[in-house]
């Protein structure tokens, strides 16, 4: 029920629907006016309106006023009741604020739902620790020969510690001249690399940035995910500031391939909350808030969010993050080989990796591995075909890089070749992996 202030005053007729009442009184009421076209009033049935228009008379007739009939004790009764309530609502109407129009306007208040609660308090509390990073390179212009730094990519990341260390994706950060990270509060700081591992597709970052503008994230476990448990993911798809999508685990134990190196990332976890352009790097999160896993990839032809996206597991992550926040690299066996596509092995009719290149001053030139080679009238002599690594098969590129990664550095494998028609087991002492610039 709305009201308005009036500058004159006017007069109201209240009508009562009893049958005791008489049909009409008429009360002053000091400068306001009520408007209730549509809406009724129950206990007391009461209806504000204008008056009715009154007949016409003439001139010299006048129509007396109308008075209840207090002979008798009900309607004397009735009449102070009558009395006291227009006192009562005059003076009700007279100490309020007509201006405020609000105090009469009964507002329902905003109900969420338990699971909509946990899902607002996640995102406020995991916000500060997620950033925008911005890739620049430098670009000469080709008019006047300046030379710019010009934005040519963008994506997300976390605050790993207080130390200011950042954790993202390699192809983040992939041939940037510089970086800079923007923090929730929209602060802005350059960013150096400590190091990065471009066969997991992890970077990691740090700005000197104030302690008490860092909230580190708080960091979970992967090994005990469940496929359709609900997962959170933070980010800046297409720039935008601080996104989140939610969906569930779709799948576990996924295999995706890197984007600079082509090297196989193992259980990888699948889901079907959107990551679109910009979400790399950013956090995926368990239903308490807990870090499982980096943001990294989307499988779609139209490089949109198609409900099928891939994060590294957060118990590869943390390894992988220690050894560059200590040394700045990642020290990783290898065989040190080149080998040929698993196609051109597949048209061969044999099972396992073929060599096409082995250095003299690799752990496998050194071990006795042979190259793929032509001879002097140019016919390819196919080099050895590594068929198994310390018993256990080797049928593709992938298998083989899936047996280095359980390895570590100095450990002597036994590797077992197809040379020509007969078998043959050579041990090989891996190496770490050249440092990448």
């Amino acid at each position: 029920m709305a009201i308005a202030s009036s500058s004159s005053s006017l007069i109201s007729t209240f009508f009562f629907h009893s049958s005791s009442f008489p049909r009409s009184i008429i009360t002053k009421s000091k400068s306001l006016h009520f408007h209730s076209p549509t809406h009724s009033i129950s206990h007391p049935t009461l209806f504000l309106l204008h008056p009715p228009p009154s007949p016409p008379q003439t001139p010299s007739t006048k129509t007396p006023l109308s008075l209840p009939n207090l002979s008798t004790p009900k309607t004397c009764l009735d009449s102070i009741f009558i009395f006291c309530t227009s006192i009562a609502l005059s003076f009700t109407l007279f100490i309020s604020n007509p201006d405020s129009a609000s105090a009469f306007v009964v507002t329902t208040p905003r109900k969420l739902q338990t699971d909509e609660l946990a899902t607002v308090r996640l995102f406020q509390e995991n916000t500060p620790s997620v950033v925008y990073i911005t890739n620049l390179a430098v670009k000469q212009d080709a008019f006047t020969l300046d030379v710019l730094e010009v934005p040519q990519g963008s994506g997300s990341g976390f605050v790993w510690d207080k130390d200011g260390h950042i954790v993202t994706n390699y192809h983040v950060i992939r041939g940037a001249s510089d970086l800079r990270v923007t923090l929730a509060d929209q602060s802005t700081f350059d960013a150096k690399v400590v190091g990065f591992d471009q066969d997991k597709d992890v970077a990691v970052l740090r700005v000197d940035a104030p302690k008490d503008k860092l909230r580190p994230i708080p960091v979970g476990v992967s090994a005990d995910l469940l496929v359709g448990q609900k997962v959170y993911a933070i980010g800046n798809p297409f720039g935008l500031d601080h996104t989140l999508t939610t969906g569930v685990i779709s799948g576990l134990r996924r295999e995706i391939s890197s984007a600079a190196t082509g090297r196989p990332i193992q259980d990888v976890i699948q889901t079907d909350a959107a990551i679109n352009p910009g979400n790399s790097g950013g956090p995926l999160l368990d239903s308490s808030g807990n870090l499982i896993g980096i943001n990294t990839a989307i499988y779609s032809p139209s490089g949109a969010s198609s409900g099928v996206g891939f994060s590294i597991p957060v118990d590869t992550v943390n390894g992988i993050v220690d050894q560059l926040v200590k040394f700045g690299k990642v020290t990783r066996p290898i065989l040190g080989i080149k080998f040929a596509p698993d196609q051109s092995v597949e048209q061969l009719g044999v099972s396992g990796v073929l060599v096409l290149d082995a250095p003299a001053t690799g752990p496998a030139g050194k071990a006795g591995l042979q190259s793929t080679k032509r001879d002097a009238y140019g016919r390819l002599i196919l080099g050895d075909i590594i068929t198994s690594v310390n018993g256990k098969k080797v049928t593709n590129g992938s298998d083989l890089y899936r047996i280095l990664d359980q390895c570590e550095v100095g450990e002597k494998v036994i590797v077992e070749v197809l040379r020509g028609d007969h078998k043959e087991k050579i041990p090989v002492v891996l190496e770490p992996k050249a440092d990448e610039s």
